[in-house]
């Protein structure tokens, strides 16, 4: 039992309780090892008892361990002591946008695709590691104070849906996709059809399936059409509508193939977000709705089993709650079918059992002339106590588990004393019972591999940079705006410095851009002249790029079809802005390209001596040489979004900057030998363009 004040893996001293779930209870604590505050999440005791959930849900909390990214909860540690088990976590100082939600009733169109474009950035890197979040809705995102969005308990929903946990643990049916909650295979699409419902919930402040039990809730989640979120609030964009629709597709086949995809087509509704641009497919044999088989709404009940009393009976509907007796009949006929397919289960299940019964299959002692009710007693699983293997070579350890029945699976982890190729521990402690057949993680050393990372918070980029490398540490960089830190150093950093990180692995850099100016908000000249937009974006205090003239078959030839900045956006004063002014419809024939991709800052590949915040020019051109798109900043990664690029179908990304080279002094003298100077660089990428369709 965890208390207040006591200490976990003589580490991780408890401080208070900040939070409780289903399946586990979060504490603060402090990490004395590496002096921080962090979140440690101890499994409650019904479910540490279960030693093959424990086993899975270690598995899948050190895969989640090896993620890193800005809008996932980072793991940290794992670890079990006295039989209580552990997840040590990055800290986070927020609120779950389940109660975001709440307190603001329902979010606006742009602070909702904007919270579902980071969720969606976190998911696509477990995806991108082949790790499947199966939990994501609102309770599971954390809003941090300062506004970041981070998604958490990657592992713990794997682990839950492998083995029999009830649904008020999970409390997710709400935004379970279709064939999760009828038992079947599960994939990355099924956490894109979550965060589809997730974002209907952002724009609507209402889940779209609700019900008086979980089954019922279950039920419409497999046959019920998706309503729009449009029915409930009008002013919804169609873009971001067709988005929420397409996500939550009862088919898989028929949503986002890949959360990229998806995310790509949020970015998208900045820009046009009245144009219906999402293409679905069309229906299918799997796309269509069908009724709920007898076998899948036993699956169901079986799954609420501990917190429903299931009778038999389907769950009622209110009928004061449809608006006309039309939606009342189309209830009304749904319920009578599924009535009737659960009737027909049962009486082919009976069927069966008399059937079974006179032949012999089913053997329940004697006839019973009284009709006393016989019982059948379930076996339970071969009980086998867990051998030693902690301190064995791999290959003993492994012949040992073999040799009990047991499977495993081997994790390596860099130790400075245990031996390479020996086991450092175990997910099942010797001397415990397990079920025969259970997966047992071997947890065997590699040797020592891994360096200390240094701690650069507060260096300048270029000093921050020149010490991770010399350590072969890639770098990674993020902008963001601080009062406190000076422009070009390091706000904070991922590892952390005294950490150990393995050799060649990367390290996340956040480098201070300076105080925030005063913001302006940036005004639509969409369909205005070229030179009429060009006066009143610069009277708003913006930066206008040289006009890239572009075919468009809606502005009319001199009107401005694209600014890069959306109107109404917060943008400091000063930021530049491109425009593309309109040639009339494009000639016949002609097939038209487009460039939407993101330019980060020269690698230290490229340039390992590249300061943060230097000016650089930025120069997008087709492969005939013609300038489509130029700029300068000093911030990046920038945005590009080109368009109608005519009968090109490659180029090349220029970046130009000028280095400032001290002078040379002779070291006995101090006399100048070489006056200072300033030297101009210049990095080119070869890019390709795609159709525009």
């Amino acid at each position: 039992m965890v208390k207040i004040g006591m200490m976990i893996g003589e580490r991780y001293e408890v401080l208070e309780k900040i939070g409780t779930g289903g399946m586990s209870d979060v504490y603060k604590a402090k990490d004395h090892k590496l002096n921080r505050f962090v979140a440690v999440k101890v499994l409650k005791q019904e479910f540490a008892e279960n030693a093959n959930f424990v086993s899975k849900f270690k598995i899948e909390a050190q895969a989640a361990a090896g993620l890193m990214h800005p809008n996932i909860v980072n793991v940290y540690d794992v670890g079990e002591e006295n039989g209580t088990n552990y997840i040590v976590m990055e800290l986070v100082e927020g609120i779950t946008l389940k109660k975001y939600i709440e307190k603001k009733a329902r979010l606006s169109v742009k602070e909702a695709v904007t919270i579902a474009i980071q969720i969606g950035m976190g998911i696509e890197a477990a995806h991108n590691n082949h790790i499947i979040h199966r939990d994501i809705k609102p309770q599971n995102v954390i809003i941090s104070k300062e506004g970041k969005v981070k998604v958490t308990d990657f592992g713990i929903a794997k682990a839950a849906t492998s083995n029999t946990i009830t649904s008020n643990v999970m409390g997710s049916v709400h935004y379970t996709s279709p064939e999760q909650a009828r038992g079947g295979y599960s994939d990355e699409k099924s956490d894109i059809y979550s965060l589809g419902i997730t974002l209907f919930e952002m724009l609507t402040g209402r889940v779209p399936f609700n019900g008086e039990t979980t089954v019922a809730i279950a039920i419409k989640q497999i046959q019920e059409e998706m309503p729009s979120p449009r029915e409930y609030v009008d002013d919804i964009p169609v873009s971001v509508e067709q988005i929420v629709l397409k996500c939550t597709q009862k088919s898989p086949d028929r949503r986002y193939q890949s959360m990229g995809a998806l995310i790509e087509d949020l970015k998208k509704t900045f820009i046009t977000p009245d144009e219906d641009f999402v293409k679905i497919k069309e229906d299918d044999e799997f796309g269509a709705t069908r009724p709920v088989t007898a076998g899948e709404l036993e699956a169901l009940k079986k799954s609420t089993k501990g917190t429903e009393e299931l009778t038999g009976e389907l769950p009622k509907v209110n009928p004061n709650a449809s608006q006309d007796d039309s939606e009342y009949d189309a209830k009304m006929d749904k319920l009578t079918t599924i009535l009737a397919i659960f009737m027909g289960a049962a009486i082919l299940v009976i069927a069966i059992f008399l059937i079974s019964k006179g032949i012999g299959v089913l053997k329940l002692g004697k006839e019973n002339t009284e009709k006393v009710p016989t019982t059948v007693s379930m076996e339970k699983p071969e009980q086998i106590v867990m051998p030693k293997v902690v301190g064995k070579s791999q290959e003993d350890a492994q012949k040992i588990l073999e040799k009990n029945n047991l499977k495993y699976f081997v994790k390596y982890t860099e130790s400075d004393t245990v031996k390479e190729g020996y086991v450092i521990s175990a997910s099942v402690q010797d001397g415990l019972k397990v079920d025969a057949g259970s997966e047992i993680v071997l947890n065997v050393s590699s040797g020592s591999t891994s360096v200390i990372v240094p701690d650069v918070v507060g260096k300048n980029y270029k000093e921050a940079n020149d010490a991770l490398m010399k350590l072969d540490l890639k770098v990674s960089i993020n902008q963001e705006y601080s009062d406190t830190v000076p422009e070009g150093n390091i706000i904070s950093q991922f590892p952390e410095g005294g950490e150990k990180t393995p050799e060649e692995s990367t390290v996340l850099l956040v480098v201070s851009q300076g105080a925030a100016q005063d913001l302006i908000k940036v005004p639509n000249v969409l369909g205005k002249d070229n030179d009429d937009a060009i006066i009143i974006l610069t009277e708003a205090g913006l930066t206008v790029n040289p006009v890239a003239p572009v075919y468009d078959n809606i502005f009319p030839e001199g009107q401005i079809c694209y600014q890069s900045l959306e109107a109404d956006k917060e943008v400091p004063k000063g930021t530049a802005i491109d425009l593309h002014a309109s040639m009339g419809p494009e000639p016949p024939d002609t097939v038209m390209y487009r460039f939407n991709g993101s330019i980060n800052a020269p690698s230290t590949a490229e340039d390992p001596e590249f300061e943060m915040g230097t000016k650089v020019e930025i120069t997008v051109s087709d492969a005939n040489g013609k300038v489509l798109q130029s700029t300068w900043t000093t911030s990046f990664p920038v945005s590009v979004n080109i368009s109608n690029i005519a009968g090109v179908n490659s180029g090349t990304i220029t970046l130009s900057y000028e280095v400032k080279i001290p002078a040379e002094k002779d070291v006995s003298t101090g006399e100048e030998i070489t006056p200072a100077k300033t030297e101009k660089k210049v990095i080119k990428r070869d890019i390709n363009f795609e159709v525009d369709e």
